[in-house]
């Protein structure tokens, strides 16, 4: 038999969950309300970057590397409970078979892993199956080619992603194709990386290298397949 003490326990305990899970939102939603995504240009594949500062920084999409060539089946699967973490990022239509490395926001800025075929997955970001939320994943492009994403501004909307975790695949069909110049992206982020409303994807990368840097961001959105 339960007692009261037991039950008095427990219920303390189920609020300071519901509390620490709030918390999480909470933060995750003021930090989308100011990222970037630091663009970093790479002169030649394998050398370092120049520095950048998160004033001038977008999206950081070059590195070099070339995508892996795949073919994904189409059959959906129900969505899971989203709490596992994308490892791979399999975009069809691209040739794209990318590991997905966890990536954290500093100092406002998203800066995708090394090397330029690896892409990252933002880790205060749903996750793969979650209810709700945003799963942003960006990745590298190289003007000379090699990157992730180097193609990612020619998806059409009707075309398939597909997040691997651990365990399971989510499927997404991509809704449109949008590109951001530096201001607008800065001002439209709380909406790009919200983590609140229906679940979604979206791709993010480099555009526009003028001959020293990136002047703009592509992003992708795309809703799951169910």
């Amino acid at each position: 038999m339960t007692t009261e003490p037991d039950l008095v326990t427990a219920r303390r305990e189920a609020r300071a969950r519901r509390r620490a899970r709030a918390r999480v939102r909470r933060t995750a939603g003021a930090v989308a309300g100011t990222i970037g995504i630091a663009c970093v240009a790479w002169a030649t594949l394998g050398t370092p970057p120049p520095a950048t500062t998160p004033s001038s920084a977008l999206v950081d999409t070059s590195a070099p590397t070339t995508a892996v060539p795949s073919e994904e089946p189409a059959a959906t699967v129900p969505l899971p409970v989203g709490r596992a973490r994308p490892r791979l990022v399999v975009v069809p239509a691209l040739g794209v078979k990318a590991p997905v490395e966890p990536m954290s926001v500093v100092d406002g800025v998203l800066t995708p892993p090394s090397p330029a075929t690896t892409v990252g997955w933002w880790d205060r970001s749903a996750r793969p199956g979650s209810s709700r939320g945003t799963v942003v994943v960006a990745g590298h492009t190289v003007h000379e080619g090699g990157g992730a994403f180097d193609a990612l501004g020619t998806l059409q909307p009707g075309d398939r992603a597909t997040l691997r975790t651990a365990g399971t695949r989510v499927h997404y069909t991509v809704r449109k194709v949008v590109t951001y110049d530096r201001e607008t992206l800065a001002q439209e982020s709380s909406q790009i990386f919200r983590q609140r409303g229906r679940p979604r994807l979206i791709l993010i990368t480099c555009e526009d290298w003028d001959g020293t840097a990136y002047r703009s961001n592509t992003v992708v959105y795309a809703v799951p397949l169910g």
